[in-house]
């Protein structure tokens, strides 16, 4: 089941930008691609409408970059989306979990992935 939550209406047309809250640790990149795409197709079945997706999958970070380190970048994207969805298993995740607060209390909608079958 998918939840969506809508805190605030969006006034203008443009396309929503959506920023994809998964966990990663211990995943292959070819594992976090796979559930980024089906996040987007859902987030778009779930909106009615195609998304900008904003690209929080930081391939390319310092070798020696700490998770505070890609939870600063997170946010700092977070702070320009419109939608967050969050990926089945983000409760588990700390990054998540201060991802998915923030959201809450920014004001930024939230799909929440419920689905079994993403394990």
């Amino acid at each position: 089941m998918i939840v969506l939550f809508t805190i605030k209406k969006e006034r203008n047309k443009r396309m929503k930008k959506l920023f994809i809250s998964q966990p990663m640790r211990g995943k292959t990149d070819e594992e976090i691609l796979d559930v980024r795409e089906k996040a987007i197709k859902s987030a778009e079945e779930k909106l009615g409408e195609p998304v900008e997706v904003i690209d929080s999958f930081f391939q390319n970070a310092p070798a020696d970059a700490r998770p505070l380190w890609f939870l600063g970048k997170s946010l700092e994207l977070l702070s320009t989306a419109d939608v967050a969805y969050f990926a089945h298993g983000w409760k588990d995740a700390r990054g998540c979990q201060i991802e998915n607060q923030c959201a809450i209390e920014y004001g930024i909608n939230i799909i929440e992935d419920y689905r079994m079958e993403d394990k």
